[in-house]
């Protein structure tokens, strides 16, 4: 009897530290799919971190080398023509020209800071959310694409700068198509500051559909990566709205 007791005990041992171990292999199992996941859920936010990057950069040098063309290239002939009027001048009307070319000068010289701003996705960082919309909507208007505006509402709350630049890349590849494809004379950007999250809507007044399934597939995927919600509603009376809502982590909050 005591024999079969010592075997019972074994066996139920045995039975227990077999279950032990499986719920081990289980745990540690699942235990590092999570490590997994979570480590390539990171690195596809690094890639498309260093690929919103490279974009921002390319889309800044398209803005230098149109507006140089186009805009700071004309202050410029401007100037020269003033300089050229000022040569056979000698008389009292010299300082007018000289003032107007060196205001002129001025002016190309602010077109340049303004635009290098938008050269460096570190440039971002520094700047903030908030302004780096600003520089993009303030050349549309300079430009006299359309009319662009902003409206903040609430305390502005920073956010980590990886954040900040996937979001900004988000409407700055919708700021691209508002300009080129939707015949849109209007466009209005605003900011919501909540308490925990951040809501965006830009809504442009285009009537010639929405972006291509590809920028719309960016767009989407971007916001997905940082886990802020995307809605694109389209109208053709009434233009298009591109909403997103961000939820602030903790740390960027406090």
């Amino acid at each position: 009897m005591e024999r079969e007791v010592i075997l019972a005990a074994t066996l139920t041992l045995i039975t227990l530290v077999v279950i032990i171990i499986i719920f081990f292999v289980i745990f540690q199992s699942k235990k590092n799919q999570f490590i997994l996941a979570r480590i390539e859920a990171e690195k596809r936010l690094a890639d498309e971190l260093a690929k919103s990057k490279m974009e921002i950069r390319e889309q800044g040098l398209k803005n230098v080398s149109w507006e140089l063309y186009d805009h700071v290239g004309q202050l410029l002939s401007i100037a020269k023509l003033q300089l050229s009027m000022l040569q056979p001048r000698l008389s009292e009307e010299d300082s007018q020209y000289v003032e107007e070319v060196n205001n002129l000068i001025g002016a190309s010289l602010k077109e340049i800071r303004l635009l290098s701003k938008t050269l460096s996705p570190e440039a971002l960082g520094a700047a903030g959310l908030i302004k780096s919309i600003n520089v993009e909507l303030q050349r549309f208007n300079r430009l006299k694409f359309l009319d662009a505006n902003m409206t903040i509402i609430g305390e502005e709350t920073s956010l980590e700068q990886e954040e900040e630049i996937i979001l900004f890349r988000i409407l700055q590849e919708f700021f691209l198509y508002v300009v080129k494809q939707s015949g849109a004379s209007k466009l209005q950007v605003t900011l919501s500051y909540h308490a925990d999250s951040l809501l965006i809507d830009a809504y442009h007044n285009g009537t010639r559909g929405v972006p291509g399934t590809s920028s719309l597939d960016n767009m989407q995927r971007r916001a997905s990566l940082i886990g802020a919600t995307y809605d694109l509603e389209t109208s053709p009376n009434r233009g298009v709205h591109l909403s997103l809502g961000y939820t602030f982590k903790k740390t960027a909050h406090a």
